[in-house]
């Protein structure tokens, strides 16, 4: 086991309203500053927090009142940090943001009997063979999933499902190894894509395995749900989820608009309250994928942890909602806060590069009140994968705007893009400009 001494931070970020003396939320895994840096800081304003991690980053010590190095993949060192913070201060509640915790953290709950799901209800969210399980016995609209032990074994499967397939991994996210197959060689090369799939340690903590799919078309959204009790879901936003060219389904920017139409059909409710209470969920803001097909909405997968790629960041800009601090509330048994405060859309775009090679310079050219944010994520001399190589990795900026409507809000996106510059040294030619 791993663990160092308790560690307070003099730069803690000052609460709105919590005192030195107040227990204290745990928060385990701070995740990167880019992806992740505004849900720490919006809970630590609402609750003094003690950050558990294997390395904490400098910039998490900044909002965190107490830093823990930790090794995660231990749960009684982990336990013995809670018990530790627990005798000297008190805990009252236990959260995470990261997918490769959300397991541990349950676990964590329960031994400490604090607010939070059965680590068998999480389990049934991270194993997406045990998710689709559990759905197809209570009859909730998802798609036909089987196992499969290798790639011959998944033709076979394909020509069961007919069409169109998927292939996946069984304990993984971001998209990554998720492939479409139309014949039978696809089917055998999305298998090795699926088998052989990482993305920042996720395949070392769930299940291994990859399952073959039926493929759903239509549109692909998210729907931001508030886990209040059992039969108990508020949905808090949708969000319209753009994806780059099949066979891949690289996700390249999201849209949350608070008077999406979507937000008042009842079988989007129906379908996520009943795939939520069938693995067993009855507490936190929960990330449920789905598909709007012609047979109505079907569960792509079902998250138990709030949504990545800034989501919750695009939530609080179009409506005021503040999910980081709602899940932060529900993890320490308080009532949320659901009224929502403001009334526009907001979305993110994520630029990839349209040749393979090394980054060599960079430029931006846009500067305005409804540009949130506009941030470069590849480095110079950074080496990058375009399409349909390109992983989460491999995105080279973000930009998230906020305006009335999602027309606005795509026009200023592609306004940004247009005037941002990328110079990228392809592996096999000369300097090419992107702009």
């Amino acid at each position: 086991m791993s663990l160092t001494a308790l560690r307070p931070n003099s730069r803690a970020v000052t609460s709105t309203w919590h005192s030195s003396g107040s227990p204290l939320l745990v928060l385990i895994g701070a995740g990167s500053r880019i992806w992740r840096g505004y849900g720490l800081q919006h809970i630590a304003a609402r609750h003094r927090v003690a950050l558990l991690d294997e390395q904490p980053p400098a910039w998490a010590n900044d909002h965190a009142a107490i830093s823990m190095a930790v090794d995660l993949a231990d749960t009684e060192a982990v336990a013995q940090a809670v018990a530790a913070l627990a005798a000297d201060q008190g805990v009252a509640g236990v959260l995470t943001y990261m997918e490769q915790h959300v397991a541990l953290t349950a676990r964590i709950a329960e031994r400490f009997m604090l607010p939070g799901n059965t680590p068998s209800a999480v389990e049934a969210c991270r194993d997406k063979y045990l998710s689709r399980s559990l759905l197809a016995a209570a009859n909730v609209p998802s798609a036909r999933s089987y196992l499969v032990p290798d790639a011959e074994t998944a033709v076979e499967y394909a020509v069961l499902l007919g069409g169109p397939v998927v292939l996946k991994p069984r304990s993984m996210g971001g998209s990554a190894g998720v492939r479409r197959a139309d014949t039978a060689d696809q089917v055998r090369d999305a298998y090795q894509a699926a088998r052989g799939a990482t993305l920042f340690g996720l395949e070392n903590t769930g299940t291994a395995g990859v399952l073959i799919e039926e493929y759903l078309d239509g549109p692909e959204i998210s729907v931001e749900c508030v886990v209040l009790g059992h039969e108990t879901v508020h949905i808090a936003a949708i969000t319209r989820k753009y994806l780059g060219d099949e066979p891949d389904f690289q996700e390249t920017g999201h849209l949350v608009d608070t008077t999406d139409p979507l937000l008042a059909d009842p079988r989007i409710h129906e379908v996520a309250l009943a795939a939520l209470n069938t693995v067993g969920i009855t507490s936190g803001v929960m990330h449920v994928e789905m598909r709007l097909t012609q047979q109505g909405p079907r569960i792509v997968e079902i998250n138990a942890r709030l949504g990545g790629d800034l989501i919750p960041h695009l939530v609080h800009l179009a409506t005021g909602l503040n999910l980081p601090q709602i899940a932060a509330d529900l993890a320490v048994g308080a009532d949320p806060e659901l009224v929502p405060s403001r009334h526009q859309s907001a979305a993110v775009r994520f630029l990839y590069p349209p040749v393979t090679g090394h980054v060599t310079a960079r430029h931006t050219g846009v500067f305005a009140a409804w540009l949130d944010r506009f941030e470069w994520i590849a480095a110079p001399r950074s080496h990058v994968n375009a399409p349909p190589r390109a992983t989460l990795l491999d995105r080279l900026a973000l930009a998230v705007v906020t305006g009335p409507d999602p027309d606005t809000c795509h026009r200023r996106l592609q306004l940004v893009e247009e005037r941002s510059g990328i110079h990228i040294q392809p592996d096999n030619a000369t300097t090419a400009c992107v702009a």
